[in-house]
């Protein structure tokens, strides 16, 4: 029998669950295993997995941690002020943890061979731990401006530029491609997809990683892509910020947003694409560091709030699969308890994952103590333990934890996949200014400045042009312009026959391009008298802070697939067909539309 398996077949046979999991790792089927008996259904397996496992053990399946090195086994030292233990494997098998995300920072994702490797070792390792428990192993592939893994992975460009493009055929082939693909490298569960309304132009952590302000839209959107995750690809789908972090002007890393949407128009805008994900049956959603008045007036984040996730989440909406926390580094969560107390307190408000807690002791012992004093019910614990052993099984997790490293190049970056991620960016990009026809422009015989934010932005649209016969100059200045880098970008103009430039969050002075530098470098190439064409590789709302601009595509993304598909917009290869999924207001007037939602232009 092969070893995959072997799990699944024990637990049909009425195997402890525990003796089951613990022989799926060693390949070995006991003598009893022969008799074929039915199976029992995912509730008695379920029952007989918490029968087996230690209060300890139970505990550990809530927590949901990042661990340092890109392979399971060998020491890092960043792990033991952690957890005590050095090695990605000792940390799992310590808590008996029931999942781990990975970042670029902790060296998780270097390369597909690499993260399957890790993968791998971690599932082993958590096999071989008390609870016998394969994990779930995550990552946040949004694509566009959140991706983990890059290429050779299939790059898009991300949620608002799939509204742009406005078909739900398109966002589900996307998320279908990344789970895929995900799954290939042994990478179970997305989170994602974002399920925010972008309503606040000023939002300095959502932006383009919302489909859209409009809450139809990304109500079929994310419908759209927990089918492409799910049913598609077999992953698990994980719809986020629960109860919605459209409109905020504070980031959650760095402060406590306060929603102050009435219930009524938390019903109208933010709860749609929820109530969308839960029919789409959304395997996981994750909760926002967001206060919410209207929703619970105590003053805490809905992630410590039991009114807003057993109350309005499950209660309201009916949504009975697993609730996870955003990271619980983040300082918006963390301003009013300390750390081990938030771990109870989500727990009891209703969380079943509990993501990334810094105090990994104290946290997982606190909840250990809770249960113990009774202020955390065994009823409650096992609650949220079922729930996420039921969605391990019912995901394949249990019974095929590991993945195999040769079908790598068959699924991940295929020239498949790689063609429908361009023609699918091609339908994305928008075209919202082009007062004197710069565009579509003829480049062969032209000498043309790149010039604007992103050393590899600006390099890949060189690189493009040049391709096409352009003669190109490209100098970078960054997301906050210099004076001097102003004035070089002025200076190589001479001799050029046009301008591209790139802009990146211009509109946010306070953080992004904190001294105004690439709304003033645009205004210092278009005094030139040359003909400039901006492309906002990011927020689409640049234009309102940039007078004077004729030509302005929006690609909502700084990968280079939508760089790619921008160049083709330019050189008239590709009509542009992007629509705005936003409006784009007027600077310092909100309720004034600039250029509307579904404003777009085509030759």
């Amino acid at each position: 029998m092969p070893k995959k398996n072997v799990s699944r077949r024990l637990l049909a046979t009425g195997v402890t669950w525990a003796a089951a999991l613990a022989l799926a790792a060693t390949g070995a089927v006991p003598a009893q295993a022969a008799p074929e008996r039915p199976s029992p259904g995912p509730d008695a397996r379920v029952a007989a997995a918490l029968r087996s496992m230690s209060l300890q053990e139970k505990v550990g399946q809530l927590f949901f941690q990042n661990v340092y090195g890109s392979d399971a086994t060998t020491p890092d030292a960043r792990n033991i002020p952690l957890y005590g233990v050095a090695s990605p494997a000792g940390v799992v098998q310590k808590y008996h943890l029931g999942g781990v995300i990975y970042f670029a920072w902790t060296d998780s994702v270097k390369n597909p061979p690499q993260i399957t490797g890790l993968s791998n070792g971690l599932q082993k390792a958590a096999i071989g731990s008390g609870a016998h428990v394969p994990l779930m192993i995550a990552t946040d592939q949004e694509q566009g401006v959140v991706t983990r893994i890059g290429p050779p992975a299939t790059q898009f460009p991300g949620s608002m530029a799939l509204g742009a493009g406005r078909s739900t055929t398109d966002a589900r082939a996307a998320a279908a491609i990344t789970g895929q693909e995900l799954k290939a490298m042994g990478i179970n569960t997305d989170f994602a997809p974002d399920a925010d309304v972008n309503v606040n132009a000023l939002n300095p952590v959502i932006g383009t990683r919302s489909f859209s302000s409009d809450p139809a839209l990304v109500s079929s959107m994310v419908a759209a892509q927990v089918n492409g995750y799910q049913k598609d690809a077999g992953i698990i789908a994980t719809p986020k910020h629960f109860p919605g972090h459209g409109d905020t002007a504070t980031d959650s890393h760095t402060g406590i947003p306060i929603i102050t949407h009435s219930k009524a128009q938390w019903e109208q805008i933010d709860a749609p694409p929820f109530k969308a994900a839960i029919r789409a049956g959304a395997d996981m959603i994750m909760s926002g560091h967001l206060v919410v008045p209207a929703l619970d007036p105590s003053g805490d984040p809905a992630t410590l709030s039991k009114p807003i996730l057993t109350g309005i989440l499950r209660g309201e909406l009916g949504y009975k699969g697993v609730i996870i926390t955003d990271s619980l580094a983040m300082q918006g969560v963390r301003d009013k308890y300390g750390d081990a107390e938030v771990a109870v307190r989500a727990v009891l408000a209703g969380v079943d994952s509990l993501l990334m807690t810094p105090t990994m002791d104290a946290s997982y012992n606190a909840v250990v103590a809770a249960v113990t004093s009774g202020r955390i019910s065994e009823k409650r614990l096992n609650e949220s333990v079922s729930r996420i052993l039921i969605l391990k099984l019912r995901k394949g997790i249990l019974s095929h934890p590991y993945t195999n490293a040769t079908r790598l190049d068959s699924v991940v970056g295929t020239p498949a996949h790689l063609a429908t991620a361009t023609a699918i960016t091609d339908r994305t990009t928008t075209l919202v200014k082009n007062d004197k026809a710069t565009l579509p422009m003829a480049v062969g015989s032209k000498k043309i400045l790149v010039t604007g934010y992103g050393a590899a932005t600006t390099t890949t649209l060189a690189d493009a042009l040049t391709r096409r016969g352009a003669t190109v100059t490209r100098t970078t200045s960054g997301a906050a312009p210099t004076g001097a880098a102003i004035a070089d970008a002025v200076a190589k103009t001479a001799g050029q026959d046009a301008v591209i430039v790139t802009t990146m969050k211009a509109w946010d002075t306070a953080a992004t391009d904190k001294l105004g530098g690439q709304q003033k470098l645009v205004a210092a190439l278009l005094a030139t008298g040359k003909p400039v064409v901006v492309v906002a590789v990011r927020d689409p709302y640049d234009i309102a802070y940039l007078p004077g601009v004729s030509t302005y595509l929006a690609t909502y993304s700084y990968s280079p697939v939508a760089i790619e598909s921008a160049v083709r917009v330019i050189v008239g290869e590709v009509a542009p067909t992007g629509k705005l999924p936003v409006d784009i207001p007027v600077a310092g007037d909100p309720a004034t539309a600039l250029f509307p939602f579904g404003f777009g232009l085509t030759w």
